[in-house]
C-alpha cells in the first residue's frame, strides 16, 4: 500500500524520477485472462480523450454495459455511436452529469441506484482553467470545484451503490483519476483560512498550481475516506487514485485506468497507482503538517457537503 512506501516518497519528486518514468516505465499490457463479460462500468468525462479510449478498451475486454457520463448529450451520443459501431453487442448508454453542479451529481447518483449492478466507476472528469473562473452554482473556483469537490462528492455518494449493487462476490472498483503532478505541488496549506476559502482565493490563483494541488487534495480525501472513516472494506469495493499518465499515447494512458480496475488487487485499496504499480504518496502526506492538513481538509469537505447526510454514505 502507498502508506507503507514512505521511503520512496522523496525520490518520486525528483526530476530524475519523472524522466525515468517517461523513458523506462510504462503501463503493462492487460492479461489475456481479463474478461468483463456481464459487468457494468461508468466513466465520467468519457466522450473524448483518455475517458473515451478507456471506454473502448473496456469494451474490448467484453464489458457488457457501458455508461458514458458526459455533460453534452450531442457529444456523448457521437461517442456512443462510434463505440457501438465497433462493439455492436455491448449495451452503451449516455447519461448526463454536470460536474460543476451538486444537484446534477446527486441526480446522477440517483440514476445509478436503478442499475441492477455496478462493477466499475472511473471518475475521470477534470479540467485546467487558464483564468480564474467561479462555478455558477456553487461559487467555487472551477478547477477546485470539478477536480476536487465534485469528484469527492461523486466518489462518496457512489459508495453504497458500489457496495450493494456489485454483481458477484468480487469487490466493485472505484478509481479517482489523479496525477503524479501531485508530487510537485508547491502548496503547503494555510493557517490563516479554511482550505476551501484558500483554494477559492483569486489573488493567489495559478492555473498550473491549481491543477496540481487539486490532485493532491483528491489523494488526501481518498486516504481519509478509506482509512480514517472505514467507509468500506476491500472485500466490498476497492477505491484508489489512478494516475493520469502524461506524455504518453491515448492508448497507453487509458490502459492505466483499465489496469487499475482489472489487474490491481485488494492491496491497492486506498493507494496511488501509476504505471501499473502502487506508488508512494507525496512526501507531504507523511509529514505531521500534511496529516493535520488532511484532517482539516476532511472536516472542510464534509462541511461543504452538509446538504447531504454524509453519515449515511460513511456507515
Amino acid at each position: 500500500m502507498s502508506a507503507n512506501l514512505r521511503h520512496q516518497a522523496a525520490s518520486e519528486t525528483t526530476s530524475f524520477a519523472f524522466i525515468w518514468r517517461q523513458l523506462f516505465q510504462s503501463v503493462p499490457s492487460i492479461p489475456n485472462t481479463v474478461d468483463l463479460s456481464g459487468q457494468v462500468a461508468l466513466i465520467t468525462g468519457s466522450n473524448v480523450g483518455l475517458g473515451f479510449e478507456s471506454a473502448r478498451q473496456f469494451l474490448a475486454l467484453n464489458l457488457s454495459h457501458l455508461i458514458l457520463a458526459v455533460r453534452s448529450t450531442q457529444r456523448g451520443d457521437a461517442a456512443a455511436k462510434e463505440l457501438q459501431a465497433e462493439f455492436p453487442s455491448a449495451k452503451i448508454e449516455v447519461w448526463l452529469v454536470y460536474m460543476s453542479s451538486y444537484d446534477s451529481i446527486m441526480a446522477f447518483a440517483k440514476q445509478c441506484e436503478t442499475l441492477p449492478r455496478l462493477d466499475i466507476a472511473i471518475l475521470n472528469a477534470g479540467l485546467s482553467q487558464l483564468t480564474y473562473t467561479r462555478a455558477e452554482e456553487t461559487g467555487h473556483e472551477i478547477t477546485f470545484q470539478v477536480n476536487y469537490l465534485s469528484t469527492a462528492l461523486l466518489a462518496l455518494v457512489l459508495i453504497p451503490i458500489l457496495r450493494e449493487n456489485r454483481g458477484t462476490t468480487s469487490p466493485a472498483r472505484s478509481s479517482l483519476v489523479g496525477c503524479d503532478t501531485s508530487y510537485y505541488t508547491n502548496w503547503k496549506g494555510t493557517d490563516s483560512e479554511p482550505i476551501v476559502e484558500a483554494m477559492d482565493n483569486p489573488t493567489s490563483f495559478d492555473s498550473w498550481e491549481a491543477c496540481k494541488t487539486t490532485k493532491l487534495l483528491l489523494l488526501k480525501f481518498a486516504r481519509e475516506l478509506i482509512w480514517t472513516c472505514g467507509a468500506l472494506s476491500a472485500e466490498e469495493a476497492v477505491l484508489y487514485v489512478a494516475s493520469l499518465v502524461l506524455g504518453r499515447t491515448a492508448t497507453v494512458g487509458a490502459r492505466q485506468y483499465v489496469d487499475a480496475v482489472t489487474v490491481q488487487g485488494a492491496e491497492s485499496h486506498g493507494s496511488f497507482v501509476s504505471e501499473g504499480r502502487i506508488k508512494s504518496f507525496p512526501p507531504i502526506m507523511f509529514e505531521q503538517h500534511g496529516i493535520a492538513l488532511q484532517n482539516a481538509l476532511w472536516d472542510d469537505t464534509l462541511t461543504e457537503f452538509a446538504f447531504i447526510d454524509c453519515k449515511r454514505f460513511l456507515a
